[in-house]
């Protein structure tokens, strides 16, 4: 006998690039998903028999990367597609398009029907590759967009700069061998300084100072000889 879950929705972030995308609607929902799985590197395809003023907008349907079809939905438009988002204004049409998918088990998501969906899509909070999801598991989309308001006020863009360093860092410290317990200790050290305060504050003495306290004198010379500007 199954228990009661403690979680409704099991978190994950998809790797969608390079997959194949459906999303169907023409609306200011469906430019809205199609924009997101887009910048995700995926192929996505709309269709809908009507784009809307909205939808055209944010969407140049002659000029993307994004194919718009104008056409009513088909249980054929889902042949070799990853994933399918329906945003139409007709929830019979979504329903059915949620049906079709999960005989196929193919990925869903309907909008304002998380019953019907395999998975919901979280509110985003982007900061380059610091990406903060949340997720009221469909139960309050208000209460979820106040919550990303107030994340995105908490995180600023000096995460973003934080996390390239970080990332060079990690690679460069790989590169030379050393013992895992004596790289974790140094990236305990660099998340736990302030670090970020001066990224964020457009210090670079700073920075440079704590790198070399940390990283050693050597590390920072090799790493500030690459050219790398820290600060966006």
């Amino acid at each position: 006998m199954n228990q009661q879950p403690d979680l409704k929705y099991y978190p994950i972030c998809l790797d969608v690039v390079g997959k194949n995308c459906l999303v169907v609607g023409g609306g200011s929902v469906g430019a809205r998903k199609a924009l997101t799985l887009a910048r995700c590197g995926a192929y996505v395809t709309v269709i809908s028999p009507l784009f809307s003023d909205k939808f055209a907008k944010n969407i140049n349907i002659t000029d993307t990367t994004i194919q718009c079809i104008k056409k009513n939905y088909d249980i054929n438009d889902l042949n070799s597609i990853f994933l399918v988002i329906g945003a139409t204004d007709n929830m019979q049409l979504n329903r059915r398009i949620a049906q079709d998918a999960h005989k196929r088990d193919i990925l869903c998501n309907i909008a304002d029907f998380p019953e019907g969906s395999s998975f919901v899509l979280p509110s985003i909070v982007q900061r380059g590759d610091l990406v903060i999801t949340l997720s009221t598991s469909g139960n309050s989309p208000a209460l979820a967009k106040k919550l990303r308001k107030d994340l995105e006020l908490q995180f600023g863009q000096e995460y973003a700069s934080f996390l390239n360093l970080m990332g060079r860092i990690r690679k460069m410290l790989l590169a030379e061998n050393n013992s895992t317990e004596a790289n974790a200790l140094i990236f305990r050290e660099l998340v736990n300084s302030n670090l970020l305060e001066k990224i964020a504050s457009g210090d670079e003495a700073g920075i440079e100072s704590i790198l070399e306290q940390i990283l050693g004198s050597h590390f920072k010379t090799k790493y500030f000889m690459d050219g790398c500007n820290f600060i966006s």
